[in-house]
């Protein structure tokens, strides 16, 4: 039987395809600091991804079972900008709130990037409610994302 799945339901919504900012892409791919990207590109949730990322790469563990909150707290600063940017440009795209937003296509991955960073921060500074919505807005969008982030 055929799979019917967001991506296979001709019934369901189109996917949403974002145009993305090839000026802050480019910049990022040719070593601009992600700061000096996302105050130059605001809009691009690739920036703030960079950043939120960055931000949960130096939260390691201090001791075991402690991280730095500072950094934590401003990976979920950072990943909530990039999410909410990305909302905007889901918007002007058609997304409704809910519906298809494929990995596959790389301009999507800002903002699936900033959903699993907002997801994993959530999640260390015990705010279980808003890790679980992440992960379903994940699945939501694309199945493949979360494990793509490492959060299956």
């Amino acid at each position: 039987m055929e799979d019917m799945t967001s991506f296979g339901d001709l019934l369901g919504p189109q996917p949403v395809l974002l145009t993305g900012d090839d000026d802050a892409e480019s910049d990022l791919l040719n070593g601009a600091a992600p700061a000096d990207v996302a105050a130059a590109h605001p809009t691009a949730s690739i920036a703030w991804a960079h950043l939120a990322e960055a931000a949960l790469g130096s939260a390691s563990p201090v001791t075991a079972g402690d991280v730095d909150a500072g950094a934590v707290i401003a990976a979920y600063a950072y990943a909530r900008t990039g999410y909410h940017r990305g909302l905007d440009q889901l918007r002007r795209h058609g997304w409704k709130g809910f519906g298809p937003v494929p990995w596959s296509h790389e301009p999507n991955r800002g903002f699936l990037r900033c959903v699993g960073a907002l997801a994993r921060a959530a999640q260390l500074i015990g705010e279980e409610d808003e890790y679980l919505r992440c992960l379903d807005l994940l699945n939501d969008s694309d199945p493949r994302a979360a494990a793509e982030l490492g959060l299956a």
